[in-house]
This record gives structure tokens, sequence and C-alpha cells, in this order.
């Protein structure tokens, strides 16, 4: 598994794309999350807004680059016919996906953590001027806060979970424009959807089976008890999809000629 990683690793850091794409996953995180402090007022007590959750905005922004950092990593070597050499030097393919899903886990990681952290300092110094100050019952962020703390590990885990994700389904599409149209539809697309229903019990059920919709559950502090799932169960329904996603793409990866 060490040499499979160092391989990984090597092949990684050699293409131009993924720093970028890193970089990009806490400046635009970072970035969307000011403008949402910024953008929302809370002009008298009680006005009703998730002020940890507003503080994170940006993770909804950032997931699109660790989605394409996957895809990247993943759909590359089937373009360029790389993974025909992969597959040579690593014939055991299990653990090569191991390796190259361990990888982007960790490197999401880091990267989610920075870009959180900035999200929180970002919401902790603009929010009191849009009118979240302590008069209105909103006292400044910080991860000192349980609910807050909880929002925080649980935003970077949901970028590593969509890592994940974005990892099984590129396995399993092997093509980059297929697999980041199937990626951002479930993040991105699903979710306006599910708005279009106007039955509320099914509109309530895709919600509650969505993974994007089911995931970002875990920021809220608030309303989560009207939510129809709990934080951790909506970040457990995520856990759900990026388990069958690589479950299907490593049963592919092992069937299939490359």
């Amino acid at each position: 598994m060490r040499r499979e990683t160092h391989a990984e690793w090597t092949k990684l850091r050699t293409v131009a794309g993924p720093g970028w794409l890193l970089a990009g996953t806490v400046v635009l995180t970072v970035a969307l999350s000011a403008v949402a402090a910024s953008a929302v007022s809370c002009p008298s007590a009680g006005c009703g807004h998730d002020a940890t959750r507003l503080g994170l905005m940006g993770v909804q922004l950032g997931q699109a680059m660790v989605a394409l950092l996957a895809v990247l990593a993943v759909c590359g070597e089937y373009s360029t016919g790389l993974i025909r050499t992969s597959l040579t030097a690593m014939p055991r393919r299990t653990t090569m996906l191991a390796a190259k899903a361990g990888l982007l886990t960790g490197l999401t990681l880091v990267a989610g953590t920075v870009a959180v952290l900035g999200s929180v300092l970002a919401g902790r110094l603009l929010l009191p001027g849009s009118g979240f100050t302590p008069e209105h019952g909103y006292p400044p962020l910080s991860l000192a806060d349980g609910p807050t703390l909880r929002a925080a590990v649980g935003s970077v885990l949901y970028l590593a979970l969509i890592a994940l994700l974005s990892v099984g389904i590129a396995i399993a599409v092997r093509d980059s424009a297929a697999a980041t149209g199937v990626v951002l539809g479930l993040l991105y697309l699903f979710p306006v959807a599910i708005r279009m229903i106007a039955d509320e019990d099914t509109q309530r059920f895709l919600w509650t089976i969505s993974p994007a919709n089911a995931g970002l559950a875990v920021q809220a502090t608030t309303d989560a008890a009207v939510l129809p799932l709990s934080p951790w169960e909506g970040l457990g329904v995520l856990t759900a999809w990026t388990a069958a996603a690589l479950l299907v793409g490593g049963l592919l990866l092992r069937r299939r000629d490359a």
C-alpha cells in the first residue's frame, strides 16, 4: 500500500491542475463565506438566520473544486492512456483504488480544514457588521461553541466524503465530462429539482436521500430540530452514497479492461 500511495502521489504532484484546484477550494470557500456573511443582514433580535451556517456557506462552492480534483485524478489517466501503465505497475486494482482514494482524502482534509477555518474567521469578523451581534442574540462565531465546532468539523468531513464520492463515480464512468456532469448534477441539480416538486411528502423524502442536502445538514446549529434528518444522520446518508459509489466503481475496475 505504501508503494501504491507513493506512486499516486508522484502522479498527482507532477500535474499542474490538482494544486490549483486545492488552492481554489480554499479561496472560493472562504470568498463565498465572506460574501454571505456580508450580504445577509440581521437588523433585529430573532431574525431567524443560522449564523454558523452562513459563515460556512462557501463549502457549497468549494465542494465543486473538490469534485473536479477527484475526477481529474481518476479520469485524467484514462484520457491519456496512463491507466495501462498504472495497472501494469500496480496490478492489484483494489489496492491502487484505495491508495488513490486515500491520497485524495488526505489532501481534501488538509485543504478543507484550511478553508473551513478561514470561513469561520471570516464569519467572526464580518457577521457582526451585518447585525449578527450579541444584542441580537448572536455571539461571535467561535470553535469553543459546541454546535459551531460540530458544524466546522462536519463540513471538513463533508468535503472529504464528496472527494470519495467523486472518485467512485469517476472510476465507474471513466470519462471526465460525464463524471463531472454526474457529480455536479447530484450536488447542484438534484437539490434544485427537489424544490420543484409540489408534494411535500415526496419533497421531504427526496431531501433525505439527496447527498448534498443531507450532508450539509451537519452545518445546522439553530434549525437542526426542524430538518428531516439530524446533522450526523445527514452526514450518514452522504457516507452511504460514498460507500455505494466506491463499491460499484471498485467492482467495475476489477472486471473491466483498462
